[in-house]
Order: C-alpha cells, then sequence, then structure tokens
C-alpha cells in the first residue's frame, strides 16, 4: 500500500542519485552499513545522517540532514518509527525529492504529510531488495 512499483522505481531511477542514510554510522552489523554499501554498488552517493557525523563508506557524515552543504535527493530513513516523522518533515524542508522509510518504519501520518507536500515516498521497504530487482 506504501510502497506502489512505480514510486519504487521513480526513485530508485529518476529521483536524483544523493542519498542521505539518516542513521547511517560505522556500525558495520547495523542494517543502514549494508544497504548504503549496496546502494553506492548501483551508482548512489550515499551521505551518512548520523549524531557521530563520522565518514562512513568514504563520504563525510553530518549531525542532521541541515547540516548538509549540498542538495540530497532522496533520504532514506533507518531510524525508529517514533522518529521517522520529524525526519521526513526535516527531508522536505532541505528539498529532498523523496523520502524511503525502511523495513519496519511506518509512519503513516508522515506518509499523508510528505505525499501532500509533493514528495515521492516509499514506507516499509529496503531499496537494497528493490534495486537490484530493476534490471
Amino acid at each position: 500500500m506504501y510502497a506502489d512499483t512505480e514510486t519504487i522505481r521513480k526513485i530508485l531511477t529518476q529521483s536524483g542519485d544523493t542519498w542521505a542514510v539518516v542513521g547511517l554510522s560505522n556500525n558495520r552489523s547495523r542494517a543502514a552499513y549494508g544497504v548504503a554499501a549496496v546502494l553506492q554498488r548501483f551508482g548512489k552517493r550515499v551521505v551518512p545522517v548520523h549524531p557521530k557525523a563520522e565518514p562512513v563508506h568514504g563520504e563525510q557524515g553530518y549531525a542532521s540532514l541541515a547540516d548538509i552543504p549540498f542538495p540530497v535527493d532522496v533520504v532514506d530513513v533507518f531510524v525508529n518509527s517514533d522518529l521517522a516523522g520529524g525526519v521526513a518533515d526535516e527531508a522536505k524542508a532541505i528539498g529532498a525529492k523523496a523520502v524511503w522509510f525502511q523495513l519496519g518504519v511506518i509512519d503513516e501520518q508522515a506518509y499523508g504529510r510528505t505525499r501532500a507536500a509533493g514528495l515521492d515516498m516509499v514506507m516499509d521497504r529496503c531499496p537494497a531488495i528493490e534495486i537490484p530487482q530493476l534490471g
């Protein structure tokens, strides 16, 4: 319901290649670390967003979306569902074109607000699973 094939394809192929990954750190055991690596293999620039602001996968990290000094196309969200709506609102504020809530990240009100604001959005899906299926 929150991840139609057309929107998934549009975000992965047309929305742009700069992806801010909120919750990405150097913790290799976290899903964000592996997903970011897959996105890079498929040509995406991955920008880590985490309070530590540490470099990950060769890219400088930032403490918040607002700290990123260049345009971001897609915001990929790996935070708990209760924090995800605020991240979606920040994505809109920085001019992102799309928001992607990872598997298990669900906030129906944030989904509605984000779509109403004109951004594409996918919820409760993983781009690392979807992108190889594009062919």
